[in-house]
């Protein structure tokens, strides 16, 4: 079940005009419904920009003029020069365009409940107080704050405001470093997979790895484990990338002796050691496009990444895929975004009218983009 925006986070201005996908467009055949909207696209012309990630269900995709993972969205996001900016994904990443676009620049989410399961484990207030005691028991500046970019803006704008930063699945192992070269330690938030593989991957001794558990009080640590620590996790998860078992990997193996199995690291470490290779959804896609040795893949991510991979490579570079499980990794918060919210944006800014704007309120966009903006000059 999709979640519901928890709106005392969001922090949007009164300009912002929440709307609901009207009844007529529901009751339109599909074909119909994309035909109207790549003709409204086609009006609106340089003005109008569709950026969609990967995890977009086909129909909703085939309006993008870019796509891509979280990383390349968030570039492409702030060098282009469209006035109108839709964004085919979740509210964090529209929250993340708005931010690094110009004041003239409009960023739209066409369905506005698009919300994210975990980013809404990692309350910006509940980190802000994790982060005070953190400092409390090893002293001022001790932490250097780090959020998945799978985050609201507020909690971007804390990373910002504490000399912090932003990670994606494709660059965290760059900014990890980072912190580590300056010698602090690391609070990373929300997600504790990635922030593991990812300090695993660095050789981070692992009883330098804490958990904060954000249900406990005082993330349920003593004040000797925090000061004996190197990088504390927020123990917050991608449910999607959870759903997968060893079991299903080893079974994959037993049919197919010759298959290569590739996750996404927001998977659990048992995934990634059971596992031959790991990447970003980008990294995926061009692990598997540019390997010569190998021809049959099981991936674990998101089902519609996979399954448009799966027809996609297998007529363009002859490879076989397979899913290490369809049925329960799909991504019902970017699922929620049809091809009717797209039609029904693009026809109204026809009209004049602009429907379900993002607006991050200033002061919390100036400290987010002090932290997005060191992320993209680290990567």
């Amino acid at each position: 079940m999709t979640k519901q925006l928890n709106s005392s986070e969001v922090k949007l201005s009164a300009q912002t005009w929440m709307s609901s996908l009207p009844q007529i467009y529901k009751n339109q055949p599909q074909t119909e419904i994309i035909r109207r909207g790549l003709e409204a696209k086609s009006k609106l012309g340089d003005d109008v920009i569709i950026l969609a990630h990967h995890y977009q269900c086909d129909e909703t995709y085939s309006f993008s003029d870019l796509s891509g993972d979280s990383l390349y969205l968030a570039r492409q996001a702030a060098k282009t020069s469209a006035k109108f900016i839709i964004f085919c994904g979740v509210h964090f990443m529209a929250e993340s365009s708005d931010i690094l676009t110009n004041d003239d620049q409009i960023t739209i989410l066409p369905e506005f409940t698009a919300g994210c399961e975990m980013a809404d484990m990692a309350k910006t207030g509940e980190v802000e107080k994790c982060l005070d005691y953190l400092t409390d028991v090893c002293g001022i500046d001790s932490f250097i704050p780090i959020t998945y970019i799978n985050s609201t803006a507020s909690l971007k704008a804390l990373c910002g405001r504490h000399n912090g930063t932003v990670c994606t699945s494709s660059n965290s192992h760059k900014i990890l470093k980072w912190a580590a070269d300056k010698g602090k330690r690391v609070l990373f938030v929300p997600d504790q997979h990635l922030g593991r593989n990812t300090a695993n991957a660095l050789g981070i001794p692992k009883h330098k790895i804490k958990v904060w558990d954000r249900n406990s009080e005082n993330g349920d640590l003593s004040r000797e484990e925090i000061l004996d620590s190197q990088i504390i996790l927020w123990n917050g998860c991608c449910p999607v990338h959870c759903h997968f078992k060893i079991e299903e990997i080893r079974k994959l193996r037993e049919s197919h002796p010759d298959i290569k199995v590739i996750v996404h690291p927001e998977c659990p470490e048992e995934i990634l050691a059971e596992s031959d290779y790991s990447g970003s959804t980008d990294g995926i896609i061009k692990t598997i496009k540019d390997s010569t040795s190998f021809n049959h893949w099981a991936i674990g991510t998101e089902s519609n990444l996979v399954r448009r991979l799966a027809k996609n490579l297998s007529q363009s570079h002859g490879k076989r895929i397979e899913f290490i499980n369809e049925k329960t990794c799909v991504c019902d918060s970017m699922n929620i975004t049809r091809p009717e919210h797209v039609t029904w944006i693009l026809e109204n800014l026809l009209e004049g009218n602009i429907l379900n704007k993002i607006t991050v309120a200033n002061d919390i966009k100036q400290d987010a983009k002090i932290a997005l903006n060191r992320m993209l000059d680290l990567s």
